[in-house]
């Protein structure tokens, strides 16, 4: 049910109690590297479930089938170190290499995070301020200022925090036969860029609100500071003092590389044309790397909490897992407390999605990378999957329980929502059950209550929301997305040819 883009997100709440099925790979307790992998691979799980049902666990080779992934990578930590890694199908579809522990893919977001590191080695060195006007050290562009920009500073915290109140949320990246823009054209949108230009449009430090154009103005920071390209900073800075000798932040990939790169896939499995996207905003979107060096920057992370990093400070460590705006710390997304406190960050590229979290205390994480527009699902069900067999805190799949709905209340809620421009979903009932029609995919909504629903193809959970005169007046999806009730097409007239 192709309803919004995907976000790696792992399911917080619920218990397995009323659901685990005696067979789970996952109750059988410990053992080796090579069983708890393989435990893994054969148990997959889903994001909701229903309660009275027996778990849903599925094979990893069948779910990459089902999604269109055709690779995927995986690593895991385990009391601080990293305990196995993976590799899972081609690197490209129709034959291509298998993945192996090295094989490249692009971290889309999760670049964010790796840059952020660098950022705040510069603040340790004395080259940076966390708390300064950008402004104020930017030389070849700068943040226009704006009413908005009179008493409140677009700083280096608000851009590691997306709290400085810029906009463009993402990056669609160039096709291979595209031209490429330079930094400064990106930041000010103008050809050939293919993005809007990144402006303050709220006051800095007000709100959160997701922006990958501010760390594109990070990246620029970062070069005019130091006098040097982003590609070598990064390997000073973070890759090389952290041996994650696999990754790069280059751009496109030198041909080199490009033997032990992944290529991206479409929804459909088809394979990218050109094979990857390039990412000019290299800080926001452009490392290449793997689960392995990926786990190493986690570890690095835990290791500088407890004052034992080579490369942080504790201080910084601290600040960077500490809550800025929203749920989101210096560079990282953050979720939990206690011994659930996690970091971590997802990434979605063209051909690609990833996603990386690890515990705040106790050395245990992991890293997915997969090669398929799909692959968000996936890496998703992969570290639930982990979670069961490690016994991680807080993350299980949601239990839903199923009530008993009359069709009269049921008739109501029929209807088109438009979800955007062009974009109409259609709620039908049949036989007493609800079914909402997104193009060619028909999908059975299960009813939690007379107005909340769920379903479990792409596990959305959806509310029909009343209006002042009692009508359904839209639908909410992940209590976030909004989609207005429309009015029926006109009939079509009757031919008269």
């Amino acid at each position: 049910m192709k309803l919004h883009r995907l976000v790696f997100a792992l399911c917080v709440a619920g218990t397995l109690s009323a659901v685990v099925a005696p067979s789970n790979p996952h109750a059988q307790g410990a053992g080796s590297p090579e069983t708890r992998a393989a435990r893994i691979e054969n148990g997959l799980l889903p994001g909701i479930v229903i309660a009275g049902r027996p778990l849903p666990a599925k094979p990893l080779a069948e779910r990459m089938a089902a999604l269109k992934t055709p690779g995927v990578s995986i690593a895991v930590i385990n009391d601080g170190r990293i305990e196995w890694a993976r590799g899972y199908g081609v690197a490209e579809t129709g034959g291509g290499a298998p993945v192996t522990p090295r094989t490249l893919f692009q971290a889309a977001s999760i670049s964010k995070p790796v840059a952020s590191l660098a950022a705040l080695r510069l603040v340790e060195q004395g080259k940076l301020s966390l708390d300064q006007d950008v402004n104020e050290r930017l030389t070849s562009w700068k943040v226009p200022e704006s009413d908005l920009t009179k008493t409140e500073k677009v700083t280096l915290r608000r851009l590691l925090s997306h709290s400085a109140g810029l906009t463009v949320h993402g990056f669609g990246g160039y096709p291979s036969d595209a031209a490429v823009p330079a930094l400064v054209q990106v930041l000010d949108g103008r050809k050939p860029a293919n993005s809007a230009a990144v402006r303050v449009d709220v006051l800095p430090g007000s709100i959160w609100r997701y922006s990958g154009g501010g760390y594109t103005v990070m990246q620029q920071l970062l070069m005019d500071v130091t006098g040097r390209p982003f590609p070598a900073l990064l390997s000073d800075l973070v890759l090389t003092p952290l041996g994650m000798t696999d990754s790069t932040y280059e751009q496109p990939l030198p041909e080199a590389r490009r033997a032990a790169a992944a290529s991206g896939h479409s929804t459909d499995g088809s394979l990218l044309p050109g094979r990857s996207h390039t990412y000019p905003e290299m800080a926001a979107a452009g490392l290449w790397t793997t689960p392995t060096d990926l786990a190493k920057f986690l570890i690095e992370i835990q290791q500088a909490l407890q004052g034992r990093s080579k490369v942080l400070t504790a201080a910084t460590a601290r600040e960077m897992v500490t809550v800025q705006k929203g749920s989101y710390g210096l560079g990282l997304t953050l979720e939990g407390a206690g011994a659930a406190a996690a970091f971590g960050h997802g990434g979605s590229n063209a051909g690609f999605r990833c996603a990386m979290t690890a515990f705040v205390e106790g050395g245990r994480g992991a890293v997915v990378m997969t090669n398929g527009d799909q692959g968000g699902r996936l890496g998703s069900e992969i570290l639930r999957a982990v979670a069961a067999e490690y016994k991680w805190p807080g993350r299980q799949p949601r239990v839903k329980t199923v009530a008993t709905v009359e069709p009269a209340a049921l008739s109501p809620l029929a209807g088109r929502y438009e979800l955007r421009p062009g974009r109409v979903l259609t709620v039908t009932l049949e036989g007493g059950t609800l079914f909402v029609i997104d193009g060619k995919e028909r999908v059975e909504l299960f009813p939690e209550s007379p107005a909340r629903f769920f379903e479990l193809a792409q596990e959305f959970e959806i509310e029909f929301v009343k209006g002042p005169d009692g009508a359904v007046s839209h639908m909410l999806l992940n209590g976030q997305q909004r989609a207005p009730r429309i009015a029926q097409p006109p009939a079509m007239a009757p031919s008269t040819m």
